[in-house]
């Protein structure tokens, strides 16, 4: 019951700020997104019919692939959010609070980003237009993100043709800021990066990492492939999450002892245990006394 109820709070607050991006910033001055919602606008601008009851009709094909495609939990939740929605941009009697258009682009994209976003952290879909990419991927292989680029182009383009070129440009702008956003919110601001380090010289890089910067590691080993100095033997891998504000330094102390180092440099959404640098102090890392602290470096 409790989890029902947090989900429920969640989702409200999510579809309020999908609301208030639409009924404070685009509606007013017939600025589109993206997807489901989009066509909604799109459609409430031609025909002058209720936006709310737009977004319910436009969201039903969508509806209906995502009971083929998402699990019934997500299925249900998606339907209590789309109609939620729908209900608040209705009843909702926010005032715009600007007549710049690139404010109303930029702030429009931001909330609606955020409630769709957050949305999607939850467990449920706010705009059909990812429950279409799901369905295609499943049945044809072609990427998420390729279906809604294709999507949202056609979408644009009939804008341009419907509307006026301003109005598509000012709608794209606002598509790319609510996408990113999305990302945002279900991938998190990064603060961390991930890095793999294959070198001779993996201890006097483990030894340096942990003096100068203080992270943790977790060392592979392995058996390399065949390079260019022919076939090699066994090597260790040398595997670390840093705060990406020390990620020069960090790249510099590789540098000084292999600058022929293999690095692989991925991102990190989201960190849970382990050592990160603010809790390995000098302090802890003498508790945590590694063998080779002490010794002298030596190369593989």
């Amino acid at each position: 019951m409790k989890k029902i109820v947090s989900e429920t709070f969640q989702i409200s607050v999510d579809v309020l700020l999908a609301s208030i991006g639409l009924k404070v910033f685009l509606l007013p001055n017939g600025f589109l997104d993206g997807g489901a919602t989009g066509i909604a606008i799109l459609l409430s601008e031609v025909t002058g019919v209720d936006i709310s009851f737009l977004l319910l009709f436009v969201s039903l094909p969508f509806l209906f692939l995502a009971w083929y495609s998402l699990s019934k939990r997500i299925f249900t939740k998606s339907i209590v959010s789309i109609v939620a929605l729908a209900i608040m941009i209705h009843y909702e009697n926010f005032e715009p609070v600007t007549d710049d258009k690139l404010l109303i682009a930029i702030f429009g994209g931001l909330f609606l980003g955020s409630g769709i976003g957050l949305t999607v952290k939850n467990g449920a879909v706010l705009d059909g237009s990812e429950i279409l990419g799901i369905f295609i991927n499943e049945r044809y292989g072609i990427s998420i993100g390729k279906v809604i680029l294709v999507f949202n182009v056609i979408l644009f383009s009939v804008t341009t043709a419907l509307l006026s070129i301003e109005v598509a440009m000012y709608s794209i702008l606002t598509f790319l800021i609510t996408a990113k956003v999305i990302d945002l919110m279900i991938e998190g601001f990064e603060d961390f990066v991930g890095l793999m380090i294959v070198s001779d010289e993996s201890l006097a890089i483990e030894q340096s990492l942990t003096k100068e910067i203080g992270v943790g590691m977790t060392i592979y080993k392995a058996s390399s492939g065949f390079g260019k100095r022919g076939e090699q033997g066994e090597k260790q891998i040398i595997h670390t999450v840093i705060n990406r504000i020390d990620i020069r330094k960090t790249y510099n102390i590789i540098d000084k002892h292999d600058e022929s180092a293999f690095i692989i440099e991925f991102h990190v959404n989201d960190i849970k245990g382990g050592i990160l640098r603010k809790y390995l102090t000098t302090e802890s890392l003498k508790t945590l006394k590694p063998q080779w602290l002490d010794k002298k470096t030596t190369s593989l």
